[in-house]
């Protein structure tokens, strides 16, 4: 049996306070690892908070992966607890700024992904990076990361999905989106759903909550499943709570076929798609 427990952290991470986040979010890691989880889902910038008012403060409270503050104090919970943590993460790598995410083991550091798709003021904070969207393999699976606006682009799950990944993580900060009617999904909700079912994995979109700044945050965290539909949340929009499911991310590699003559990853048309599209104008 190759099921276990994925957990999503829906809290409030404060701005400029590292050491209250890695307090707040090691009790709801703990929490999870009390009801069972295996794999632990934290926000997007989770360690220090998100509306930085210019670079220069984001490097005040950035730190190293691995070593950092907050980083070590979420290592240390995956070795005490024995699990898997994906945490959001305000990344310096030398004289680079990134807004990261984290894999970390119970026997250390899998990984980092620095996200590609900068939203709004983030331009002016964070460097870009050229890396791509890498896959870490684990005894629970295959896992592939991306980071809030990522998830408006089809390629980023896309590009998980033909690199093998079972499970898209989805660290995010999601914001209100104008004109979005109180009786539907949330646009990042439909946005997660619809790259679970489009390449038949599994997505855990965990976002926070409250306000900074004087901007609202929505929470709605979610895990959806291969098929596409909701396996738990959405949460609610401002409140602290865990997301759990129950997931089955190698067993899930057998099931990945629509019927029994189609598989989005094989019926791809590649050579169609981008021939003799222009540069979008800006």
């Amino acid at each position: 049996m190759t099921g276990f427990l994925l957990a999503g952290v829906q809290f409030e991470p404060v701005l400029g306070d590292p050491a209250a986040n890695a307090e707040a979010s090691g009790h709801w890691v703990r929490e999870a690892a009390r009801r069972g989880a295996r794999l632990v889902v934290l926000p997007e910038a989770s360690s220090a908070g998100y509306m930085f008012a210019d670079r220069a403060e984001a490097l005040r409270y950035a730190e190293s992966v691995p070593g950092g503050p907050v980083y070590s104090a979420w290592a240390a919970l995956a070795a005490e607890l024995d699990l898997w943590i994906v945490a959001g993460i305000t990344e310096l790598a030398g004289e680079r700024l990134y807004n990261s995410a984290v894999l970390i083991g119970p026997h250390g550091h899998l990984g980092t992904y620095r996200k590609a798709h900068l939203w709004n003021a983030e331009q002016e904070v964070y460097d870009r990076q050229q890396d791509g969207f890498p896959v870490f393999d684990t005894p629970l699976g295959r896992i592939g990361i991306g980071i809030c606006y990522d998830a408006w682009f089809p390629e980023t799950f896309r590009s998980a999905a033909l690199r093998g990944a079972d499970l898209l993580a989805l660290p995010s900060n999601w914001v209100p989106v104008p004109g979005q009617p109180a009786d539907a999904p949330t646009m990042a909700n439909l946005m997660c759903m619809t790259g679970a079912h489009s390449n038949q994995f599994y997505v855990a979109g965990i976002s926070r909550t409250g306000v900074e700044r004087g901007q609202p945050f929505i929470g709605s965290s979610l895990i959806v499943g291969p098929s596409g539909w909701p396996l738990a949340g959405p949460a609610g929009g401002d409140g602290q709570e865990l997301v759990l499911a129950e997931v089955d991310l190698i067993g899930s590699r057998a099931e990945r076929h629509g019927n029994p003559f189609n598989q989005p990853l094989a019926d791809r048309r590649p050579e169609l798609y981008e021939t003799g599209v222009p540069d979008v104008p800006r």
